[in-house]
């Protein structure tokens, strides 16, 4: 969520304001602030811009308004790449210029966030489910890798790979958040295997074939994490320090929530501040 007010992000110029703030104690901040300043300021410039526009997808206006909301970010970015960027995204401009981050990215990112803003998704085909993927996640991926200096083929196929990981274990944690929203993420393939008929979000998690059809995520999720692993095996460590620390992150919470099952009650499967500070010292300076 954006806790700056418009005026201290004109003020500032950057979208990143207050990102740092916002972000302490996860393990986006955990990963993100081993990495030199520039770097380190890239990746807050492009965290905001992601918040800023999840927080639309988010909210809870009228599907049309949100979808308002985030065309006026297609029409920022355009205007940034054409040279005229608004006041408040001189900072991002200068990450673009610095980095070479690519429009499309950004416009992709704007894309998954309209899928949220359009409709309540609800048990999504797998090829959707993919496609939603590559736009909220991969996308983001594809932005970080370029920051991070990893070459161009591999740096694809990184966050092809890891954003997808991270953003199924998301899914996976969050199922009974979402439902409360009205969502349902979990795949119509895997719920038909699991004879779960429907895909009203409060009956689903309350069906017996849930795990079932959780397990397949997490298998899935588990896949992308060792195609993941195999790309930055690979690659120099500085390049893949901070991709590093966020995958063992969410392996370690994908594990987690493997080992506790799928049945109600369900709590909720984080990872302590030790531990995070750990896998930190672990990949930034061993």
């Amino acid at each position: 969520m954006n806790d700056a007010t418009p005026t201290e992000t004109q003020m500032s110029g950057s979208v990143a304001s207050g990102a740092p703030s916002r972000a302490s104690g996860s393990s986006f901040y955990t990963a993100m602030r081993i990495l030199p300043r520039a770097q380190r300021e890239a990746m807050f410039e492009i965290y905001s811009f992601c918040r800023l526009v999840d927080d639309i997808a988010d909210s809870t206006a009228p599907h049309a308004e949100r979808r308002l909301g985030l065309a006026q970010w297609r029409k920022d970015i355009d205007a940034l790449y054409a040279g005229h960027p608004p006041a408040e995204l001189r900072s991002l401009a200068k990450t673009v210029r610095d980095f070479s981050l690519r429009k499309e990215d950004f416009l992709a990112v704007i894309d998954g966030m309209d899928m949220d803003a359009a409709e309540d998704i609800r048990a999504p085909d797998w090829a959707t489910l993919d496609l939603y993927c590559d736009r909220v996640a991969s996308a983001v991926g594809r932005l970080s890798v370029r920051v991070f200096g990893t070459g161009e083929q591999d740096g694809i196929a990184l966050a092809h790979h890891l954003g997808r990981a991270l953003q199924l274990t998301n899914i996976l944690r969050d199922i009974d958040e979402d439902a409360e929203l009205g969502r349902l993420y979990l795949p119509q393939e895997e719920l038909r295997k699991a004879g779960i008929a429907s895909t009203d979000p409060a009956t689903v998690l309350a069906s017996s074939g849930l795990p079932q059809v959780c397990e397949a995520v997490a298998g899935r999720a588990l896949n992308h994490f060792q195609e993941a692993d195999t790309i930055m095996a690979r690659n120099p460590r500085r390049v893949v320090k901070a991709p590093r620390i966020m995958e063992e992150v969410y392996r370690h919470m994908l594990q987690g929530m493997v080992a506790r099952g799928w049945a109600p009650p369900r709590t909720r499967v984080s990872v302590s501040g030790l531990r995070l500070s750990w896998i930190a010292v672990q990949y930034a300076i061993i």
